[in-house]
């Protein structure tokens, strides 16, 4: 375990210098129980950077935009009709973060503060794999080292609320360790070592997290004192994402794949609608005009149905030119995108939704504008003068919800899987299945297990199965269920 770990810290740290990778390979090998010789700031910089890639682009651009129908598929990628398969990849993925975690915090030269900041990662990794895949291993997780290779899945409610080992607790430690330690950390590429900015993070999170749940739950009262505390992400400068470079290697991966993979991710006809009734100028941003349409002059934006076979778009005689692609920002440079794991529009739009429903006490119109606003800044977009009073944005009482949602839905483009779970979770925007679906007509709710837990953890896989209503993309969680 050590010299593998060993030798992912030199692949990922190759800027560095290759020197340090061979010196002592034969000490590394006398103790592969420990690894040695690794500061904690370098693996913290590496979990960051590793999430950032998959979280931005190979889940949230690539699979969770199909789900969320901010992209729609002309040939290729089937998940866009429900062929969701296990992503066996990103649990693989998000388990070696959790190691390298677990990692950090044992490390000679590691802190309290090291600690805490690799607690509110473990949890954001941990929520990832209970609402992608329902129960999963987690008071048991990662003890291969003491020799447990067959992890027991613990249930999605307990995973939440557990008052000891659950997610919302531990973040509730983490940030309190980080309000009061005085130790510093290093190797933050996300918030450059400030403390204060991981705090309202880890709040932040539990926002999020809260409100997943609140269906289950009829005590907001944390819920409230978040919001009392002060010290939730307050500002775009506050928001968790990793800028992309203009230099390889750390430039936005779609900048270089090649061209027939962006240009099968195209507008949907889902976003088409929603932001040609809004009249929003976010559109000129997030996508392109359709090339026919500049080709004329006349600039347009244009939608695909999502969830259509190759040969269903052939017959229908669509013209793959007189659909809009993405934007410039995603594709022709390369730092045009940040990683995003949570912006402060998120929490704005959270806030709202929270004080419209009762659970806390609010300003739900002023929660919404600011929502609104730190969305068009983020994407440097200037707000029209007349939004807020827009027949189709301004609140009105009636689907003051549905108006909230739908905007905070299209804050989370690309945001990895979160716009896919709010609309599990409220059903809004009511997103429907396309005409070639492979999921008779269902909007599916999760992955199936990776086959490999079939093979290596037989009986915890059963059991978890039976427990959750089948291994099947339908089978909901603890926390959607009506």
């Amino acid at each position: 375990m050590k010299k593998s770990l060993y030798i992912v810290f030199c692949l990922a740290l190759t800027g560095i210098g290759m020197q340090g990778c061979t010196e002592d390979f034969e000490e590394i090998n006398e103790n592969p129980n420990v690894p040695q010789n690794v500061n904690p700031q370098f693996l913290l910089t590496n979990i960051i950077s590793i999430q950032a890639d998959q979280h931005a682009y190979f889940q949230g651009f690539r699979l969770a935009n199909y789900l969320g129908q901010f992209a729609a598929s002309v040939e290729f990628e089937r998940i866009d009709r429900y062929e969701m398969g296990s992503n066996s990849d990103y649990w693989n993925s998000i388990f070696r973060l959790l190691s390298d975690i677990k990692s950090m915090k044992e490390l000679e030269g590691t802190n309290e503060a090291y600690a805490a900041v690799g607690d509110i990662l473990q949890s954001y990794l941990f929520s990832q794999l209970t609402d992608m895949w329902n129960d999963v291993p987690y008071t048991q997780a990662v003890q291969a080292l003491e020799g447990n290779f067959t992890p027991v899945y613990d249930t999605q409610e307990s995973i939440y609320t557990d008052p000891q080992t659950g997610i919302l607790a531990v973040l509730q430690r983490a940030v309190a360790t980080l309000e009061s330690t005085s130790a510093t950390i290093a190797g933050d590429v996300m918030y450059n070592g400030d403390l204060d900015k991981w705090v309202r993070f880890g709040n932040s999170l539990q926002l999020r997290y809260r409100l997943r749940i609140s269906k289950r739950t009829t005590n907001f009262s944390e819920m409230q004192n978040l919001v009392a505390s002060g010290k939730l992400i307050a500002s775009n400068s506050d928001n968790a994402v990793l800028p992309y470079l203009g230099a390889a290697p750390n430039q936005y991966p779609l900048f270089s794949t090649s061209l027939g993979l962006y240009q099968e991710h195209r507008m949907t006809r889902t976003v088409d609608s929603v932001l040609t009734l809004w009249n929003d100028p976010r559109v000129a941003v997030l996508y392109k005009p359709t090339q026919i349409s500049v080709n004329a002059g006349t600039p347009q934006y244009k939608g695909l149905l999502n969830g259509q076979a190759r040969e269903t778009i052939a017959e229908a005689g669509i013209n793959l030119n007189d659909i809009s692609l993405f934007g410039a920002i995603f594709r022709d440079v390369p730092d045009g995108v940040d990683a995003q794991f949570m912006q402060y529009a998120e929490v704005q739009f959270a806030l709202a939704e929270a004080a419209e429903r009762g659970y806390i006490s609010g300003d739900v119109e002023a929660f919404y504008q600011e929502g609104i606003r730190a969305s068009f800044e983020y994407y440097n977009v200037a707000l029209p003068a007349d939004y807020f009073t827009r027949e189709a944005v301004a609140l009105n009482g009636v689907d003051n919800l549905n108006k909230i949602l739908t905007q905070k839905w299209l804050s989370l483009i690309s945001v990895g899987h979160e716009a896919w779970f709010n609309v599990r979770r409220t059903g809004i925007p009511a997103l429907k299945p396309g005409p070639d679906n492979l999921n008779d007509n269902q909007y599916p709710v999760r992955y199936i297990y990776p086959e490999s837990e079939q093979a290596t953890n037989s009986a915890n896989y059963q059991e978890a199965v039976a427990r959750i209503g089948g291994d099947n993309i339908n089978s909901k969680g603890w926390w959607e269920k009506d």
